[in-house]
């Protein structure tokens, strides 16, 4: 009988032991599973905290004009006149994720690797558009890459309400999604994408798309648009 009991002491000490090493397993895996997500977190800027546009800047000017508004965690811009802006910072091969809201009939962009070498960041930067698909005045369509390529979907939501987009830019391939789509794809700088230039408008800017970093500019077109949300990953640091 005491010979049993002591077996019986010495096996639930084991299961204790065995049970604690587990447990021990369980919480590194789960610090570790919360270290990469917060590391992968940490790999991207955010550009607009919700607050202020001090990660911004007017075209060609040092400060932003007062027509763009921001209010509840938003930016807007209120009416034309208030100049494209571009980030402060210039970036090569990246990662951008924003929310973007159009008013009815209303059209802007979002252009990247922008020279302010030139009169206007389009001609430099090729433009991610963003426009009301419905009763907006151009043909090119939100999502598009203007002129060059474009969607034979539209996964747009009607003017008015959130959109989010989602573009990926790098030496080897360029990507761009609409609410969680994918629009098109291309290689900027190739031949394909040389032969599109020499046929579209912008064969008339020699600089157009020769640049390989470059500020991000959100464009005024003279419409009401608003945006948040807006954060960016540097895959050229890597």
């Amino acid at each position: 009988m005491k010979i049993d009991l002591i077996n019986s002491v010495k096996l639930a000490a084991i299961t204790l032991s065995f049970l604690t090493l587990a447990q021990c397993k369980d919480n590194a895996a789960g610090t570790e599973e919360k270290k990469t997500e917060a590391t992968n977190e940490d790999n991207w800027e955010v550009l607009f905290d919700g607050k202020d546009l001090s990660n911004f800047r007017n075209f060609k000017k040092q400060d932003v004009n007062p027509k763009w508004v921001v209010k509840d965690g938003v930016f807007t811009l209120t009416g034309g006149g208030g100049g494209d802006l571009i980030t402060k910072k210039q970036y090569s091969s990246f990662e951008l994720k924003l929310d973007y809201k159009i008013s009815k009939e209303g059209n802007s962009g979002l252009m990247y690797h922008v020279s302010e070498s030139e009169g206007t960041p389009w001609m430099t930067g090729p433009e991610v558009q963003i426009i009301d698909n419905v009763d907006g005045h151009d043909p090119q369509k939100s999502g598009w890459l203007y002129g060059l390529y474009s969607a034979t979907i539209d996964a747009t939501n009607p003017a008015g309400e959130w959109n989010s987009m989602h573009i990926i830019i790098t030496p080897e391939k360029c990507e761009h999604y609409l609410n969680g789509k994918k629009y098109c794809e291309y290689v900027k700088g190739s031949p394909e994408w040389d032969k599109k230039v020499a046929a579209s408008k912008f064969v008339k800017f020699p600089k157009f798309g020769k640049e390989t970093k470059g500020h991000i500019s959100l464009q005024d077109h003279g419409n009401v648009v608003s945006f948040r949300n807006v954060k960016i990953k540097d895959l050229s640091k890597k």
